[in-house]
């Protein structure tokens, strides 16, 4: 990119999610689909005719429709949600500057990465991926775990040990394998699962400088663990998903 050429909202966006995310990348063969209600109509049109007319796929900024909440205005739930995550990159952009929401379907099933929003669905190719951001959990939920194509999310679940299944190292293990390209993922779901021994309580506060840390011997909040974030990362985490 031309450093004299402002960055886009979408070059924006991206650069700041990419600052958030970590771990391993994407497996390039995994796509991203578009599940959406083909039965669906748009100003009075199918939508299967309106989105073959147009040949773009548009957010619903631009559509006005949803299939849950009509948020999509300046002030709006959905409108605030992108300004968190997005540090605010498409607070002036236009509705098509806007982004499209997807599922990463990496479970590979036949009817797309989010069949709740219908099995029908467009199947991204895999350039797309490099322009993709990731989070955990839903957008509509402040999530605080994000992720790009070099950095996938990487979410363990936080879990009492009464609640990991008997089965959960072998799951892990399947997961890990198909998901990305660590050499010894049985080695690694058991060291995530069982090797670090009880967890003991976590006392949790705020830092003078408004981010949270706890005293936790496995968390990258706990300053005292070699492994732990920066302050600024820490900070940079805590503002995505602040109100």
């Amino acid at each position: 990119m031309n450093s004299s050429v402002s960055p886009t909202a979408q070059e924006r966006a991206l650069r700041h999610v990419a600052e958030l995310a970590s771990g391993p990348p994407v497996d390039p063969t995994l796509r991203v689909t578009l599940n959406f209600h083909p039965d669906r109509l748009l100003h009075g049109r199918p939508i299967l005719d309106a989105l073959a007319e147009d040949g773009v796929y548009r957010s619903q900024f631009v559509t006005g429709t949803s299939n849950g909440g009509l948020t999509a205005y300046p002030g709006g739930d959905r409108w605030r949600w992108e300004s968190r995550i997005f540090d605010g990159a498409y607070d002036e952009a236009t509705a098509q500057e806007r982004p499209v929401y997807g599922a990463l379907n990496f479970r590979r099933k036949p009817v797309g990465g989010a069949p709740r929003f219908s099995s029908a669905h467009f199947r991204l190719a895999a350039q797309t991926l490099s322009r993709t951001t990731f989070c955990y959990p839903d957008s509509f939920l402040e999530p605080s775990d994000f992720g790009v194509a070099d950095h996938r999310l990487y979410v363990v679940y936080r879990l009492g040990d009464d609640a990991v299944p008997d089965d959960a190292v072998d799951r892990l293990a399947a997961a890990l394998r198909a998901l990305t390209r660590v050499a010894s993922p049985e080695r690694i779901a058991e060291a995530l699962l069982e090797d670090q021994g009880p967890g003991g309580s976590v006392h949790r506060t705020t830092a003078e400088g408004g981010y949270r840390i706890n005293d936790g011997g496995y968390s990258f909040r706990n300053p005292a663990n070699r492994f732990a974030w920066s302050v600024a990362r820490l900070a940079r985490a805590d503002r995505a998903p602040a109100p």
